[in-house]
């Protein structure tokens, strides 16, 4: 159902991200802030929506779709946003293409083996690659507007790293549970 509380939660995550994007095109720092205020608030709607959607017994069709599409959009966009601005630049442009890559790769493959009523729920280190992403992510966006004494920048490199190393190491349990039903 569209209107449940762990859809909107999911519809509202695909709503913000043009907004983010349109303010981390904007080279100020209370844009950059603002972003940040509104990706934090997406991610936690990530898990919100989950939580109340199995608290409340309110799993749906629509949200079992959605709930990954608006998780990989959001990534993504910002991911391409902060490549495009340099925010992501140099040698870390890297592990933010590895997971642009794994997010394309596995949804290929869930699709591929949902069409064999085959389920890969996802595992306790791609919730931790997500976190570690999510967060590297909101360090990247405020970046160079960071206080001073705080190196945002420098943070948000070394979680991109490491959520780009926990990106091929869960690509390759996704890809490994699967090799049996091709």
């Amino acid at each position: 159902m569209t209107t449940s509380l762990p859809n909107k939660l999911t519809w509202s995550r695909i709503i913000i991200i043009p907004v983010i994007l349109l303010l981390l095109a904007i080279p100020h720092g209370w844009a950059a802030w603002l972003a940040l205020i509104l990706f934090a608030a997406a991610g936690i709607t990530d898990y919100l929506d989950g939580y109340f959607a199995r608290r409340d017994n309110d799993i749906t069709t629509m949200g079992q779709f959605l709930d990954p599409i608006a998780d990989k959009l959001l990534v993504a966009s910002v991911i391409l946003l902060l490549v495009y601005n340099g925010q992501i630049n140099g040698m870390s442009v890297l592990p933010a293409v590895i997971i642009l890559l794994r997010e394309v790769a596995v949804s290929g493959l869930r699709e591929f083996l949902a069409s064999l009523r085959v389920s890969v729920p996802v595992s306790a280190l791609a919730k931790w690659k997500t976190t570690i992403q999510l967060l590297a992510l909101g360090f990247l966006i405020v970046g160079r507007y960071a206080p001073d004494g705080i190196p945002a920048t420098t943070i948000g490199d070394w979680g991109i790293w490491a959520a780009g190393t926990l990106t091929l190491i869960t690509a390759w349990d996704y890809w490994r549970a699967s090799l049996k039903h091709f």
